[in-house]
């Protein structure tokens, strides 16, 4: 059974730093482009971040960029979301989620989700 488990969430201060980690089973990351979403109180879904599959090429929504880094390592079948000079903003569930051979990083074209784990930013 495929599935996508996310770790790494929690209380964090203005300022302060954490990395999300995403662990993939039941399937194998190589050809799936990666997504980082994240839905904060109140507010629709927002892809943060993605990684192609095709050349680890990345984008960034335009509220993080130069503060969060996506990776992925292949072999240890994970993915990662770097966040730095984290915001009250930045207070949201982080699911991580993945599409075959996709282009990018289109809320409905993912193939998996994993269930989230909460991102507060407070002090």
């Amino acid at each position: 059974q495929a599935q996508l488990a996310e770790s790494g969430g929690g209380l964090v201060q203005p300022g302060g730093s954490l990395t999300l980690s995403c662990a993939a089973s039941g399937f194998t990351l190589d050809y799936y482009t990666i997504g980082w979403f994240r839905r904060a109180p109140g507010k629709g879904n927002e892809v943060v971040a993605c990684i192609r599959y095709s050349d680890n090429g990345e984008t960034y929504a335009d509220s993080v960029k130069g503060r969060f880094t996506i990776s992925r390592d292949n072999a240890k079948n994970m993915a990662y979301l770097q966040m730095n000079s984290l915001q009250p903003e930045d207070t949201a569930v982080y699911t991580c989620a993945a599409d075959l051979r996709g282009p990018n990083c289109y809320y409905y074209g993912m193939d998996h989700w994993g269930k989230g784990t909460p991102v507060t930013v407070s002090s």
